[in-house]
């Protein structure tokens, strides 16, 4: 980003080459102090279209800052950057260069005496993620380094940082993941997960340094793509199929963007229960409650990132309480693309295909309100066999997979 610098903020560490610094958090996204968040993105997106070929699934520079400054009481979240400290190449200047901070090719430019970096300084991003409310004995850690820059310590550093974050917070066990596309065959040159399905690759940056830290895999999930709109002829049938196992006794309800007060202590119930209910593999969570004031808090944060959000419910109508939702959120500045949210059925609704009735409804919905989708991401665990199979049936088809990897600190 164009525009006044501020004065540079103290190195945490300072190798001659690239620093890490605790991102400074901006009061929007047009403020100086903003280089960090625009440089967090411009990473991401660099290590995702190298895993994926695409940047749907990174996070934009409003949910960045929303991560920093939204629901802190619930989870604290504390951003770190590796910015370069010098010029790319002989001959570099102090002239800012490109409108993100970077000398026109995308590479760092050379910052001046006393000036913060910009964007385009970024090498490599951090994050600590700190829950507030449940699993307080957890922090959630992230690490990535620029394609372009690895190799020279910038990962080794920032995850440094960020143990030493999560130590001072008094965590006992780190939660983190990597992306691999594609899922790698059996075989010696793939590592398996404990629960029994789902593999990542052994020869891979990922692999490596989660290993190298002491991680242990404990599951892996797939990420599934469905393109848009779907097949009528596959969808038709599912949908009937549905609304005949469900009957008269359960009843769906749409709704964007915010959850009615009537159902909103009964969706903080179904919230909490995808903590408990949905398979976790060997990942040590305890429960994370929600009630209708973090509801709330998240559909706001939705709006202040920039996306709206949809949710069908299924209604048990004999109790009047919800038994099932499925929910999907999609972002202004990406018109074709939706992320998955969560999805789950209570376990004491389940034989009902209530999951493959939510699903459908979000579908059938979101062509009416949002006809320019064109993709749904959603993830899932591998031994999450129920899920995958109203995936597949629907159209759904393996574009990648996460490792899900723990730490347990002595």
């Amino acid at each position: 980003m164009s525009g006044p610098r501020a004065t540079a903020p103290a190195p945490l560490s300072g190798p001659t080459a690239w620093r890490v610094l605790r991102a400074p958090v901006p009061d929007s996204l047009d403020a100086p102090e903003a280089w960090a968040v625009h440089g967090t993105v411009r990473v991401g997106e660099a290590i995702d279209r190298e895993i994926h070929g695409h940047a749907d699934l990174g996070l934009d520079a409003a949910t960045t800052l929303v991560t920093m400054t939204a629901q802190q009481e619930y989870k604290r979240t504390v951003r770190l950057v590796a910015v370069a400290d010098g010029p790319r190449a002989p001959g570099g200047s102090d002239d800012p260069g490109g409108p993100d901070g970077s000398d026109g090719s995308g590479g760092p430019a050379a910052r001046g005496p006393g000036l913060a970096p910009a964007a385009g300084d970024v090498v490599g991003r951090g994050l600590v993620g700190l829950p507030q409310k449940g699993n307080t004995h957890l922090a959630i850690v992230y690490v990535g380094v620029d394609p372009a820059h690895r190799g020279q310590g910038v990962g080794k550093a920032l995850w440094e940082e960020c143990l030493r974050i999560a130590r001072e917070a008094g965590r006992t066990v780190l939660l983190s993941d990597s992306a691999h596309a594609p899922e790698p065959p059996p075989g010696p040159g793939a590592l398996d997960s404990p629960t029994g399905s789902g593999r990542v690759p052994l020869d891979d940056p990922g692999t490596r340094f989660a290993l190298s830290r002491g991680f242990a895999l404990e599951q892996v999930m797939r990420q599934s793509t469905i393109t848009l709109p779907p097949r009528a002829d596959v969808v038709d049938p599912l949908r009937s199929e549905a609304q005949a196992a469900a009957g008269d006794d359960y009843r769906v309800h749409l709704w964007q963007d915010a959850v009615p007060e009537r159902w909103i202590d009964d969706f903080a119930v179904l919230e909490t229960r995808m903590s408990t209910d949905a398979p976790n593999g060997g990942l040590d969570l305890e429960e994370d409650p929600w009630d209708a004031e973090r509801v709330r808090a998240a559909s706001q944060s939705f709006a202040d990132r920039g996306q709206e959000y949809l949710v069908a419910v299924a209604e048990h109508v004999p109790s009047g309480r919800l038994a099932a939702f499925s929910m999907v959120a999609y972002p202004h500045d990406r018109p074709e693309v939706v992320i998955q949210e969560d999805t789950l059925v209570l376990r004491e609704h389940r034989g009902h295909r209530l999951g493959t009735l939510v699903k459908i409804a979000v579908l059938d919905e979101l062509a009416r309100v949002r006809p320019s989708s064109r993709r749904i991401h959603t993830w899932n665990a591998q031994e999450n066999r129920h899920m995958l199979a109203i995936n597949e049936a629907l159209g759904f088809e393996v574009a990648s997979v996460t490792a899900e990897w723990q730490l347990r600190l002595g």
